[in-house]
C-alpha cells in the first residue's frame, strides 16, 4: 500500500481519537497511513468504539492500552515507538496538557455525544480533554462527524466548534472520482483529513490534474 501514501511528510505528532459512531474504517485507515508515513500517533478510543470496531471490522481493541499498542504495531507492520495508546482516564498522557500538545488532533469517527461534550468544554474523559487542549492552544482539531440526519442541536454544536477554530469534516464522501470499491470511498474521506493535516498522499488524484 506504499503507493497510496505519497512522499514522506515532515514528522508530525497527531492525536487520533476513535469514538462509537459508525465509520470505523475511516479512523483505522487514517491510523494506518499516519504510522506508515512515520508520524507519531497518540491513539485514544472510547468503550463504544471498541464495540463498533468489532462490529464493522472484526477488529478487537483491548481495554488495556498496551495490548492494543502491541497488536496494532503488528497489524500495520510498523516499528514500535511511533504509536502510543492511552486509556480513557490516563490523565498523565501528553495529550491532557497544553504544555505538551500534539500538532493536531482528529476525532474520527465522532459521535454527536462526543461532539456535544467538546462543544460544551467538558473534560470528563481523555478524548474530550485532549480536544479542549487543541482548541485552547489554537492547534488544529478535525472532527469527522458521522450521523444522519443532523438535528438542530447537532448543527448548533458544530457551528459553536467551528467558531472556536475546529474543522468540521463530515464523513460525506463524494463520487466524482468514480469509486470502484468501499476502500475507494473510505479513502476519499481520509484524503480530505490528510489534506487538513498537511500530510502528503496519493489516495486520490487532484481536481484538474491527470490521474
Amino acid at each position: 500500500m506504499v503507493s497510496s501514501l505519497g512522499n514522506m511528510s515532515e514528522q508530525k505528532t497527531i492525536t487520533v481519537a476513535l469514538t462509537g459512531a459508525s465509520g470505523m474504517p475511516y479512523g483505522i485507515r487514517l491510523l494506518e497511513i499516519l504510522l506508515k508515513q512515520g508520524h507519531r500517533v497518540y491513539l485514544l478510543y472510547s468503550q463504544a468504539a471498541q464495540i463498533v470496531a468489532q462490529q464493522e471490522m472484526a477488529l478487537t481493541l483491548s481495554p488495556r492500552p498496551k495490548e492494543t499498542e502491541a497488536f496494532l504495531n503488528g497489524y500495520f507492520n510498523v516499528e514500535p515507538g511511533l504509536l502510543k495508546v492511552f486509556g480513557r482516564e490516563e490523565w498523565f498522557a501528553p495529550v491532557a496538557s497544553g504544555s505538551n500538545p500534539a500538532d493536531a488532533m482528529v476525532i474520527c469517527p465522532c459521535t454527536m455525544g462526543t461532539l456535544s461534550a467538546v462543544a460544551a468544554g467538558l473534560g470528563q474523559k481523555l478524548i474530550e480533554r485532549a480536544a479542549d487542549v487543541m482548541l485552547k492552544e489554537q492547534r488544529k482539531l478535525i472532527i469527522v462527524a458521522r450521523e444522519t440526519p443532523f438535528s438542530a442541536i447537532h448543527l448548533e454544536n458544530m457551528l459553536k466548534l467551528a467558531h472556536s477554530g475546529a474543522v468540521i469534516l463530515p464523513a460525506n464522501p463524494g463520487f466524482y472520482h468514480l469509486p470502484e470499491s468501499i476502500q475507494d470511498i473510505v479513502d476519499f474521506i481520509v484524503a480530505r483529513i490528510l489534506d487538513q493535516l498537511g500530510v502528503t498522499h496519493t489516495l486520490l488524484p487532484r481536481w484538474g490534474c491527470d490521474a
